[in-house]
């Protein structure tokens, strides 16, 4: 049985790459910053958590050893870290880059000063769009600009439109008054009319409540260009293999080499459908997951004490899905990019990315600081018995 599973923890890294300060992340290390808020008692939430950061599971598969913090006993994992080569700090350049293809050029970007987004665009949008116009046009928070221009997105039915560091156009609009599905409809129109600008992704953020009292639901989806070559998903699926993405996967990949999609949200159903795609995923089989609230709901949001808890909550599922492993099976725990709560502004973070490799069978050790993400797929293109990729060097 050869079976693979990457537990993608977005946005927890380890620590500043060498070339932070070009994107102005100098200094960031989202799970040193959090362990030590923790420590300090600054992440202490009755009723949520309290005291140190506890993470005994990722701890004994080698993470703090990986980030090269304090450890307690030797680790029962392969363990080390990679640095990104892509050159982005974006979604997608990460995971396309763990999958063995790197972006090697520039996304677009729109710019912070407003408004954002040129008015060709707006105005070929709000035509092929047929709204009445868009509200926001500018850098921002996704919740804090939907607390801003809710009322008038119910009052005038035009879309939030906004953007960040990231290549990227996010429209938000509330499920209700304006509807999920027309919300999808008008994100497929701007991923078309975003082509000639590069970007990378439209994403659609429903929201629903009322005044002072919005909530961003689960509905989100993203639009993404694909790969621009064969992943490793692509190559695993011609050579007669299976993939499985877990929550977001498909849609970062354009759903291009996914032979099977769950769809799940929050990190209690995430885990659950990769328990359950353990006990059913067939021979040569890829399941991929992403655990989306770290980065959306906690790294993005600053939320310290959230994240904190998140990660404890992620620590003591371990156990259920390592019982469930089978001879043969191999798992790896990554990440995508950073998103250090306690840094500066709302954006992602240029870090190191733990890796932590385990199963029956899989010996520990340390594998060093890998110099890419596409160490990972080259690793487990190896493991499928693939033709080599064209980036990466393999620890296994």
């Amino acid at each position: 049985m050869a079976r693979a599973f990457i537990l993608l923890m977005d946005s927890f890294g380890i620590g500043a790459l060498p070339d932070a300060k070009k994107f102005g992340d100098e200094g960031a290390n989202t799970f040193l910053h959090i362990k030590e808020y923790c420590a300090q008692g600054k992440a202490d939430v009755n009723g949520l958590r309290q005291g140190p950061l506890k993470l005994p599971n990722l701890d004994r598969l080698g993470l703090s050893a990986a980030a090269s913090l304090e450890t307690n006993g030797n680790p029962t994992a392969l363990y080390g870290s990679a640095k990104e080569i892509s050159l982005g700090k974006d979604t997608p350049s990460g995971h396309w880059e763990i999958t063995g293809v790197p972006v090697l050029f520039e996304w677009g970007y729109f710019p912070s000063n407003y408004p954002s987004f040129p008015e060709k665009l707006v105005s070929a949008f709000i035509k092929a769009a047929k709204i009445p116009g868009i509200l926001g046009n500018c850098h921002s928070s996704g919740t804090e600009i939907i607390k801003q221009l809710g009322d008038e997105h119910i009052k005038t039915g035009k879309p939030i439109c906004y953007t960040s560091a990231d290549s990227v156009l996010q429209i938000a609009a509330h499920e209700e008054v304006f509807g999920l599905e027309h919300l999808y409809e008008i994100c497929k129109i701007a991923y078309e009319l975003v082509k000639p600008y590069n970007i990378g992704r439209i994403i659609a953020r429903p929201f629903t409540g009322t005044s002072g009292s919005y909530q961003r639901t689960e509905h989100r989806r993203d639009y993404s260009v694909p790969p621009p070559a064969l992943t490793l998903l692509d190559k695993l699926v011609a050579a007669g293999g299976t993939t499985i993405a877990v929550g977001k996967i498909a849609d970062i990949f354009a759903h291009r080499g996914i032979s099977k999609h769950v769809d799940a949200h929050g990190h209690n159903e995430i885990f659950a459908a990769v328990c359950d795609a353990v006990k059913t995923a067939p021979d040569r089989s890829l399941v991929f997951s992403n655990f989306v609230d770290f980065d959306m709901k906690y790294g993005h949001r600053r939320d310290v004490a959230g994240y904190a808890h998140a990660l404890e909550q992620f620590d003591a599922r371990l156990p259920d899905f390592e019982k469930l492993m089978q001879p043969g099976d191999i798992a790896i725990i990554t990440a995508d990019h950073g998103c250090d709560p306690t840094f500066k502004g709302t954006d992602h973070t240029r870090e190191y990315i733990p890796i932590l490799v385990f199963g029956p069978g899989i010996k520990s050790g340390f594998i060093g600081k890998r110099d890419t993400f596409a160490d990972i797929g080259q690793s487990l293109a190896q493991y499928f018995g693939l033709e080599l990729l064209q980036y990466g060097k393999s620890f296994l």
